[in-house]
């Protein structure tokens, strides 16, 4: 038996939990209240400096909607099928990998509503790459339908995502998102979505996304996002430190395994809007074989 690095389990803890927070948009003051523990010992847990029991663990990973095996480092091991799954995948390319979760989503997803996939196109990616905007000019090119689901979720909600995650908590909000995703897909055969930036923090709803949705990403510099969010009157906290650029930096990192399971992907940064968009469009012409 192999003993952990002792030197590195507490920094290693920490960055775990620093990352699983930034992938689901949680400041580090939303996540304290929702694990009910303080902000200082959430900050000395993700610093590597704090030796919290296990039990508070737990309410973190509670809170971050993780099992705590994950925060730990390694949930694969729970089981003797995890095991024998974990082996068979072990030192696997990524592009086998990728073509192993394609074949176990048409195994266990519902594959005849993946098979129009193509006729909806969904943006992912950090808020400032362009989602709204281009979505909206994709779509008018295209005929179809624009839909923002952060608009969606609103609607079902009553009240906007922040004030959703304010007051009944972000799990309470993913599950609005799951809602006003799987009613777009359930009464759009054809359209382009603009997704929420955090909504790749929850891999079921991301799954379903990837399954009956050409994914595309939208790419930029972070000093860009910073930029245009700002731009936009957009002063909503960003997860992480108070730096800006910092905090979209360690956001980008958090989710950019996520985002790069996407179909497509597709730079903003260097390019003006209608170059943005010409780019944007030749590439989903060559994608689909469309005229479009």
């Amino acid at each position: 038996m192999t003993l952990p690095d002792t030197d590195q389990l507490l920094p290693s803890l920490g960055q775990r939990v620093k990352l699983a927070r930034a992938r689901r948009g949680m400041t580090r003051r939303i996540l304290a209240e929702e694990a009910q523990v303080s902000e200082r010992h959430l900050a000395n847990l993700e610093s590597g400096i704090g030796n919290v029991s296990i039990l508070v663990l737990a309410q973190v990973a509670q809170a971050l909607g993780c099992s705590l095996a994950e925060l730990l480092g390694d949930e694969t091991t729970t089981s003797p099928e995890w095991l024998m799954v974990r082996r068979l995948l072990h030192d696997r390319t990524g592009a086998e990998l990728a073509r192993a979760r394609q074949a176990l989503s048409e195994l266990f997803g519902d594959s005849t509503a993946a098979q129009g996939r193509r006729d909806r196109i969904a943006l992912v990616g950090l808020r400032g790459a362009g989602k709204s905007t281009l979505g909206q000019m994709a779509a008018n090119e295209l005929g179809v339908p624009f839909i923002e689901l952060r608009a969606e979720i609103t609607r079902l909600a009553g009240c906007a995502p922040v004030e959703i995650q304010a007051l009944y908590g972000s799990n309470a909000y993913r599950r609005y998102e799951r809602q006003a995703l799987e009613e777009t897909l359930r009464d759009n055969q054809a359209c382009v979505i603009a997704t929420a930036g955090g909504l790749v923090g929850d891999t079921a709803t991301f799954g379903l996304l990837l399954q009956n949705c050409l994914t595309l990403w939208l790419q930029a510099e972070p000093e860009d996002h910073y930029a245009r969010v700002l731009a936009q009157g957009d002063q909503r906290s960003m997860p992480g430190n108070r730096n800006g650029v910092d905090d979209i930096r360690l956001t980008l990192e958090s989710r950019a395994g996520y985002y790069a399971k996407a179909d497509l992907a597709f730079k903003t940064s260097g390019q003006t809007l209608d170059e943005a968009f010409e780019g944007l469009m030749k590439l989903l012409r060559r994608e689909t074989g469309r005229n479009i």
